[in-house]
């Protein structure tokens, strides 16, 4: 893209300047620190200049936005025509005080739903189970039968609002209990919009929050895909996620790697089941970290969508430009985030919340910021989703598309998260693929070293988090923390004991009896899972069918 004589020139302009100019500064103005480095621990050069992307071709690398290689964006117009969903996620206690929330969220200009599970529902247990006490509400709302999903959405159109469910082991079942309470609404499947996480390859790498071995579960994620392919067009049927890589302490360009791979993985099984990928690419999507280092996350950002699109066309042969598309929802940083002077969380998400803006996110929930403390409550959710308001609103970065596209600091940065990224590509098929992979331990020992070395530069004081190794004081804290309903425990058990109760018994013993056959065999089990969920079987009591069928999984220890 540059002249190679104008190149030379330039970096004669720079050899001079570190000789006269910097040289002079810095003989009365050391610099603050020996190194300057990235959230990733990547070094930082002092000056970026066209000689740091002096190979960059600007039609195959970065192209125009709304096309190939989609660099600078997957729309035309990003957010000149429209702006990002607005999606915070909420869930704590029972399903009456979670609709309560949601119905509040609305009222207050979320442009849509974003569900957060409790522990035992994100492992597959009932209220009252033994395995989940003393986790009932306390990450997200609890579900444990059609009952508790309609109470969830009671009073509010599934045609009218685009909802995400943040599940992956029992996604099926959860993702069913939507479409059946859905179905008594009087809507059909084909008019639901939204998003199933369901991505069971980072809880094996990283969040730990699997119930069966690799192979079943990604079996059921491929079920969800061809089923949600012929029946729900409108449905995301799976969200890629890098965020709970990011937070188990990856670096910037591991949380790219490993997602991308992640997903490059479900399309081969998908293919596999016989599916042509023009009919399910297109309904594959991402969920990214917005971590705190601004330029950073731009960079991956980009990197990510050039990567997928590149991949799609050239390595599986995607003919369709949808397929190419990557499209992506972002969280800012829960890691991030301080018990300490808590205020401070504001400011961080909303610097997280603007790079993924300038990242050309899609999507977006901000951070409350108790959130290292409690729930969030509703003072600090509706600060959370005021900051994405005012950016929209009155920052101006909406005003045009990829902004920092050309700049060559953050396009030497995309390069440089495109190389890492390919590199681990290369090391994961040297170890046989993904599912040999997390056998082996490689993305945990990634994840691992990672994050010792960030704590490490903490403890050194290397890096410095405002409120905790910098600038710390020993004020109390002040600030308004949620108090869930005392009685929704037991107002959510009588519940479950009165579906039980009341519930066609044989309806349930048949439908049960058929899934598991079709577990024990091979067609798709998504219909078979509707069927039980209609007629009130618990997810437990779904669980324990499929736990029966294709075994549990206990996570190798690695020397």
């Amino acid at each position: 893209m540059y002249d190679s004589k104008k190149l030379d020139e330039l970096r004669q302009g720079h050899e001079k300047w570190e000789e006269t100019t910097l040289h002079q500064n810095m003989a009365r103005l050391p610099e603050r620190k020996p190194e300057f480095i990235t959230e990733s621990s990547e070094p930082i050069n002092r000056l970026y200049t066209p000689l740091d992307v002096a190979e960059l071709d600007y039609l195959n690398d970065l192209g125009m936005p709304g096309e190939y290689p989609y660099t600078r964006g997957v729309h035309p117009t990003l957010h000149r025509s429209k702006l990002w969903t607005m999606r915070m996620f909420a869930g704590f206690g029972t399903a009456e005080e979670t609709n309560t929330r949601f119905k509040y969220l609305l009222d207050q200009g979320q442009t849509g739903l974003s569900v957060a599970f409790d522990l035992p529902t994100l492992m597959g247990y009932d209220t009252d189970e033994p395995e989940a006490l003393g986790e009932f509400g306390k990450c997200g709302v609890a579900i444990s039968s059609l009952k508790d999903m309609e109470i969830l959405f009671d009073g509010i159109p599934l045609d009218k609002v685009s909802t995400s469910m943040t599940i992956n082991s029992p996604a099926a079942i959860i993702w069913a209990m939507y479409v059946a309470t859905a179905e008594k609404q009087g809507i059909r499947p084909d008019q639901l919009r939204g998003t199933l996480q369901n991505d069971i390859l980072k809880e094996y790498i990283a969040q730990k929050e699997y119930i069966f071995p690799p192979e079943p579960s990604m079996r059921l994620v491929t079920d969800t895909i061809e089923y949600g392919t012929h029946t729900l067009p409108l449905w995301n049927t799976i969200s890629i996620s890098g965020y709970h890589i990011r937070e188990a302490g990856s670096t910037a360009a591991q949380e790219l790697a490993f997602t991308l791979a992640d997903g490059l993985e479900y399309v081969r099984w998908g293919l596999a089941r016989g599916l042509d990928i023009d009919d399910f690419a297109p309904r594959l999507s991402f969920f990214f970290n917005a971590h705190n280092d601004f330029f950073e996350e731009i960079a991956k950002y980009r990197a990510a969508r050039r990567i997928w699109a590149r991949e799609m066309r050239e390595t599986f042969g995607a003919k369709s430009p949808r397929s190419w598309l990557m499209r992506f929802h972002t969280q800012t940083a829960g890691v991030s985030l301080t018990a300490q002077q808590p205020e401070n969380n504001i400011v961080r998400v909303a610097i997280q919340a603007l790079a993924a803006v300038l990242g050309g996110t899609q999507s977006l929930h901000t951070n409350s910021m108790d959130e290292a403390l409690a729930l969030p409550s509703e003072h600090a959710v509706t600060v959370a989703l005021r900051t994405q308001q005012i950016i929209a609103e009155e920052s101006g970065v909406a005003n045009t598309i990829d902004p920092l596209g050309g700049s060559f600091f953050v396009e030497a940065l995309t390069n440089k998260i495109e190389q890492q990224a390919y590199d681990y590509f290369r090391r994961i098929e040297d170890l046989g693929g993904m599912l040999p992979s997390i056998d082996k331990g490689f993305f945990q020992s990634e994840i691992s070293d990672a994050a010792y070395r960030h704590q490490r530069e903490l403890d050194q004081s290397i890096r410095h988090i405002v409120g905790v190794n910098a600038y710390a004081d020993k004020k109390p804290i002040t600030i308004p923390i949620l108090e869930m309903d005392p009685q929704g425990y037991t107002r959510q058990v009588n519940r479950l004991n009165e579906v039980r109760q009341t519930r066609d018994q044989a309806a349930v013993g048949q439908a049960l009896d058929h899934l598991r056959l079709a577990c024990q065999g091979t067609e798709n089990t998504m219909p078979h899972i509707l069927d039980a969920v209609r007629t009130y079987a618990t997810l437990g009591e779904i669980v324990d069918v499929m736990r029966e069928a294709f075994g549990t999984y206990e996570e190798p220890t690695w020397i």
